[in-house]
């Protein structure tokens, strides 16, 4: 796998590629997708390191931070969906690859079987040589010309 310089992955698998053209085609799936890569950064949890200072600091509100409990609440709750989406779109991609090795493999079967009844070919044409040489006089056998070799 390829990695842009922002890190993230540069799609090589053509099966992967066209899997995430369907996936952009939906613009919940855009909006998820972009919600999971922010809330799986460092930026998020400097934004909440910030947040929460802030929110402590400036007294927003006074001990036990009832409000900001709720929000921080809700917050989970939407991005344990988030997660679970993420999830979701992890096992869609695996059973693309899946699907495509699965492919792979069949086709890599056709092509043994077909390699295997060629061999058995070649194998009955040679045996089928060694018949119809016919053993010539004191042991030998006939060459091309007929003559006899010992």
């Amino acid at each position: 796998m390829r990695w842009k310089k922002n890190a993230m992955p540069v799609l090589v698998n053509p099966a992967l590629i066209e899997h995430a053209k369907r996936r952009q085609a939906s613009i919940e799936n855009r909006i998820a997708d972009r919600i999971t890569a922010f809330s799986g950064s460092m930026q998020f949890v400097y934004l909440h390191i910030i947040w929460f200072a802030s929110w402590i600091g400036f007294g927003v509100e006074s001990y036990p931070y009832g409000l900001l409990t709720m929000i921080v609440s809700l917050e989970a709750i939407f991005l344990s969906t988030f997660v679970m989406i993420s999830q979701n779109r992890a096992d869609e991609k695996r059973e693309v690859l899946a699907n495509q090795q699965w492919e792979t493999v069949q086709d890599e079967d056709k092509q043994n079987d077909e390699l295997l009844h060629l061999s058995h070919q070649i194998l009955d044409l040679t045996k089928a040589v060694h018949a119809s040489m016919v053993p010539g006089k004191n042991g030998g056998t006939a060459d091309r010309g007929g003559s006899t070799v010992k």
